[in-house]
Formats: C-alpha cells, structure tokens, sequence
C-alpha cells in the first residue's frame, strides 16, 4: 500500500479518527535508521542532513484498520520509555498534531511532547510523517526482522 503523507493538523485528526485515537492499540515492533554509514574499506559516511527515519507498526483491537505503519523521516527527537516489568503496553490514547513547525506523536497522553517527563512518557518528533494501512503484520511475526 502507497504512503499517505499527513500535512497538515485535519489530516493528523483524520488519522487519529481512523485509527480509533490509538485506543486499545501497542507498539509491536520498531525500524530505525539513519544514512551514516562504514563503508566496505571501513571509510565512514555521515550526512549533513537530518537523516534519522524511523517506522513503527502499530496494531489495535479494532478493524478497519486493523495495524497500521507510521513512518516519521527527518526525526528530531525519539522519547521511548518501556513499561515497567509487570505493566503492560497498551495504549490508551495517544495524539498526532503539528508542534513548532514538527509532527508528533505523543502516546498515552492528549499532551504535546514540550509538556511531557522525558523519563516517563513516549514521544517522537519529525518533520515528515507518513502512515499506511497494513493489516497484514497483525499477529506475533515481526515484519522487520527476526531475532
């Protein structure tokens, strides 16, 4: 399925809507990646650019859609804060909108990452992001790689 790239506030609502404002959802899995780089000869490679993407498969209890892949590209900031042991990792709620000219993801809150504890609460920042259906990584498979 093609990107659909959110560009403004309504598209991130209309996201949001669609995929139930994330209720009763957890992340299963996660991509990051950047474009630095050890070359064969073991020259490095570091870019200029606000180069880090990172991909999150994201599924719910609900259909229609059923999992969805959020692609963040030129992140300015990841805030991951795994539940503690014997906690579980629902989501409750979570919010997409726009912060300083950024797109954000802030879960289990209704709060903008400038109002959230960095060592409790989850949050990315970007300049892009992009979201497509992808019902067929439901389940306990990863979709990035085995272990």
């Amino acid at each position: 399925m093609t990107w659909i790239e959110i560009k403004n506030e309504e598209e991130a609502k209309a996201l949001m809507q669609k995929f139930g404002y994330f209720h009763d959802a957890c992340i299963k899995e996660a991509h990051l990646w950047t474009e630095h780089r050890v070359n064969e000869d073991l020259s490095m490679s570091c870019s200029g650019a606000l180069d880090t993407s990172i991909k999150f498969v994201v599924q719910r209890q609900f259909r229609n859609p059923s999992c969805i892949e959020m692609l963040f590209e030129q992140v300015t900031r990841i805030n991951i804060v795994p539940s503690s042991e014997n906690y579980d990792q629902i989501i409750y709620e979570a919010l997409i909108g726009i912060e300083d000219g950024e797109f954000f993801w802030s879960v289990d809150s209704s709060e903008t990452p400038k109002d959230r504890d960095p060592r409790e609460d989850t949050w990315i920042t970007s300049k892009i992001l992009k979201w497509r259906v992808a019902d067929e990584m439901l389940g306990s498979e990863l979709s990035y790689g085995g272990t």
